[in-house]
């Protein structure tokens, strides 16, 4: 089932207020878990590609969601 435009609207814009947020604290938090000796930390380059690899990966499975919303209603 096609979600229409104004659902998808509504639906990036919580996957943004709310969603993205609880990732955010979500992926520290497993950073913290993995990693709780500050002293015994990754590099820095090694710590920002996990990042940046978790911050691509909320995107994969969202794509369909955001694909087309900036655009202008098609149905209007």
């Amino acid at each position: 089932m096609a979600l229409s435009y104004k659902a998808r609207k509504r639906l990036a814009l919580l996957i943004l207020v709310v969603g993205i947020p609880a990732y955010i604290v979500t992926c520290v938090s497993l950073m913290n878990w993995l990693y709780p000796d500050p002293l015994n930390r990754p590099s820095i380059f090694v710590e920002l590609g996990i990042y940046v690899g978790m911050g691509v990966l909320w995107a994969i499975p969202l794509k369909s969601v955001f694909k087309g919303v900036g655009q202008a209603d098609p149905d209007a």
